[in-house]
């Protein structure tokens, strides 16, 4: 199916009518054209990058003052078992994107069998995936999107080909710029739209930038529904922060770029309540993957770190605020993640995710209005290294597979792994293995296991459901400043 042909299936599939939206209360819209009446939430989704589970205070930091980030909490709901589908950036942003488990949309590696994607590599989100941004634009929604993409650096696969109206931000990693062992690779570049307007680029003011765009976005639509998608530059390595945070944390470096983020936070929350657009707007906070466990950042209480299968890895911290509909000061253990933000999106717009393909994700938002008795729509979530699977939750249960020879993203594989069990109700550190008390469990997590293998694939072995990246034939190595 070409690009042009998905898309506008797509548009004749939302077209042609959305069901029901009920938020635990009040019902927003029967059909389509009553929820065209209906004004549309706004939604601002904040991603950091390698921000740990225990580096804000709402997560139990005691080393980064986060006063703003605290306060959303209170002002609405934690998810402490919200999971992205990937330890490290590329494949984990590409799952929030489209809905989907990296191996579907094969963003899993780079071409080059590495774990991320480079500046001028060849691959890159295929324009045939749709974005949360391409499922808002037919409901009339201003989009942008502000930070590192890391999805392509291609004009193919830049987010103005994806659905965003506007882009302002560094394509990649932080840490991508030229250096002397990186031999031909351009300055680190700060893009507007297709662009490049500075290079290399300031990172010292890139958070404080970033939220004045941000800020400006927000007040240039305030009268019509608004997509904003901001994920930060920090707190990846290199460390930074403006002068007004520099040096005033009593965590070093990693702790002002934290302070200078839940300063960023609280100015967008201000921002939406001066114009009057707080009960209407959904913001979520969250994480790409977690901390290095380095240089001040904490995964704690799990156990592993960025580039791992273990809790730590991929379980990150995440609120959720929105007066009225999400309640205040509420905890939500139930296992979501970042693949639901998509349906979930979609069906408070008042559509629907694309059915003419697999989407992985599942609409939370019961989770999210508190309702009574829900639970979490998966019956099981896939830990994947790389094209590696590696374990597998159910409920409170996971599965670490046994495998000959386990791999990890950067340097050699690990060995030799045996199979595990851990029950994380009561075990959150993956300490003991209960595998020999509970093998019906093992049994039927296995059973998913291979579910998972058949579909999205493993070592060595495609999956019946995956898709193909998008890739082209002569990149761009070097972006030249305009």
């Amino acid at each position: 199916m070409t690009m042009k042909k998905t898309r506008r299936s797509f548009l004749k599939q939302i077209g042609a009518g959305v069901a029901a939206i009920t938020l635990g209360g009040p019902t927003l819209a029967k059909i389509a054209g009553a929820a065209d009446k209906v004004k549309k939430p706004n939604f601002v989704l904040i991603f950091i990058d390698d921000m740990g589970y225990g580096d804000i205070g709402c997560f139990g930091s005691k080393a980064n003052r986060t006063p703003k980030l605290d306060k959303m909490a209170k002002e609405g709901m934690k998810f402490t078992s919200f999971y992205v589908t990937s330890s490290v950036c590329t494949p984990s942003r590409s799952s929030l994107m489209t809905g989907c488990y990296p191996r579907r949309v094969n963003m899993h590696v780079n071409q080059r069998n590495l774990c991320v994607l480079f500046p001028g590599d060849p691959k890159g989100l295929n324009p045939n995936e749709l974005t949360i941004a391409e499922v808002l634009k037919p409901k009339g929604y201003a989009t942008k999107c502000i930070g590192k993409w890391h999805l392509g650096d291609q004009p193919e696969f830049l987010p103005t080909s994806q659905g965003f109206d506007s882009y302002f931000g560094i394509p990649y990693s932080n840490d991508m710029g030229g250096r002397s062992k990186t031999k031909g690779r351009p300055p680190l570049p700060l893009m507007k739209d297709t662009k490049v307007i500075e290079a290399p680029v300031n990172q010292d003011t890139l958070t404080k930038r970033y939220t004045e765009q941000a800020v400006e976005f927000i007040t240039a639509n305030k009268d019509k529904p608004f997509f904003l998608y901001l994920p930060h530059a920090m707190v990846h390595l290199p460390l930074h922060a403006s002068d007004d945070f520099r040096g005033k944390s009593k965590n070093g470096r990693y702790g002002d770029a934290v302070e200078e983020l839940d300063w960023s936070t609280g100015q967008i929350l201000k921002t939406l309540k001066d114009l009057g657009l707080d009960d209407n707007t959904l913001v979520i906070f969250t994480s790409d993957n977690g901390s290095n466990g380095r240089d001040g950042g904490s995964n704690a209480p799990l156990r592993g770190r960025k580039g791992q299968t273990l809790e730590g890895g991929q379980r990150v911290p995440c609120v959720m605020r929105w007066p009225g509909k999400i309640p205040a000061g509420k905890t939500c253990d139930e296992l979501t993640s970042t693949i639901d933000v998509l349906p979930t999106f979609a069906k408070l717009a008042g559509t629907a995710a694309p059915t003419d393909r697999i989407i992985d994700g599942r609409d939370i938002m019961p989770l999210m209005a508190g309702a009574k008795d829900a639970k979490s729509p998966h019956e099981a979530f896939y830990f994947y290294q790389m094209d590696q699977l590696q374990a597998v939750r159910s409920g409170d249960w996971k599965l670490e597979i046994g495998l000959e020879s386990r791999k990890r993203n950067w340097g050699k594989p690990e060995g030799k792994s045996t199979r595990k069990l851990f029950n994380l109700k009561k075990d959150i550190h993956e300490d003991k293995d209960v595998s020999a008390a509970n093998p019906d469990v093992v049994k039927r997590l296995e059973a998913l296991a291979d579910k998972a293998r058949a579909d999205l694939g493993d070592v060595n072995k495609p999956g019946k459901g995956q898709r193909p990246a998008g890739s082209v034939k002569n990149p761009i190595k070097q972006y030249l400043k305009d």
